[in-house]
């Protein structure tokens, strides 16, 4: 099969090094005209088409694979319903809303094509094209064997309708995220105060059997080296949490401190979640 990806970065990165040794490949990513960066990178690294657009990377594919970053996703869709051929499938993997998604969904399936939600329902780099993933709308069912030929193998069909796998996914966001978000500003805290220990204590007390520390340095790591991205993916969990006539008290405020982590990627290179805590403290001390 022929297939474009849109977004080239590092999810669309696993995609294609998973995919190139039995699909045609096509790819952009706006950061092409940036040399030095890394979805340039990825397409030196794997064998494919670097197109010199949206329209001219989905120019005669069968299965469009879109995984751009979550306030993009109706601009992509946009960007790419000029060149999309009749029937092609328009896989959606944007973590994006359930308004944002529908949306889209018009676009694509407007210009004739068929679009099916996707919504990632873990850390896509641990399993890659084997994660697990929910598909949604009117031709997710008939897309499911398509999906499973290219390598897929984790897909379920979910719903028949737009939007049930974007909320899925992004309330489950407001669970995972969230934590993530509490446990980055609870314990640099405690770690400013002296008191990290006796946190982390009852933490191990309150939920047993679970390596708090360990836990937490992965957590706040997942938060810095992604903040952006995540700060993104929370703004459009606030939005599928509006929807359902909820004010986003706690989405919104994770999304600010997603997005504050992000400026904090020295800390990354530690080993542990002290030292991690202190390097954060210093930046923070700096500015």
């Amino acid at each position: 099969m022929k297939v474009a990806l849109i977004g080239l970065g590092e999810v669309g990165g696993l995609i294609a090094e998973d995919l190139a040794s039995g699909s045609t490949l096509s790819a952009y990513d706006m950061e092409f005209a940036n040399a030095e960066s890394a979805p340039s990178a990825n397409a030196r690294t794997v064998r494919l088409r670097a197109a010199s657009d949206h329209a001219d990377a989905v120019n005669g594919a069968d299965v469009i694979i879109c995984a751009v970053t979550a306030a993009q996703t109706q601009a992509a869709a946009r960007a790419t319903s000029p060149g999309i051929s009749a029937g092609a499938w328009y896989l959606d993997l944007n973590s994006s809303s359930p308004g944002a998604k529908t949306a889209a969904a018009s676009t694509i399936n407007d210009a004739g094509g068929r679009y099916i939600e996707a919504s990632v329902m873990s850390p896509f780099p641990q399993q890659r094209c084997a994660s697990p993933i929910l598909l949604g709308g009117p031709y997710a069912e008939a897309f499911e064997p398509f999906a499973r030929r290219l390598g897929f193998s984790g897909v379920t069909v979910f719903s028949d309708t737009y939007g049930k796998a974007a909320a899925a996914k992004l309330c489950r966001s407001v669970m995972v995220k969230g934590i993530e978000a509490l446990l980055t500003e609870s314990l640099l805290a405690a770690r400013r105060h002296g008191v990290e220990d006796a946190v982390l204590t009852s933490l191990s007390d309150l939920f047993p059997g679970c390596d708090w520390p360990t836990l937490s340095r992965y957590m706040i790591s997942r938060s810095i080296a992604h903040g952006q991205r995540r700060a993104e993916e929370m703004r459009e969990a606030a939005s599928t949490v509006g929807e359902a006539g909820i004010a986003p008290l706690m989405s919104s405020a994770t999304a600010e401190r997603q997005g504050w982590a992000a400026d904090f990627r020295a800390a990354l290179n530690t080993h542990d979640l002290v030292s991690m805590l202190d390097q954060m403290r210093l930046e923070t001390d700096r500015k």
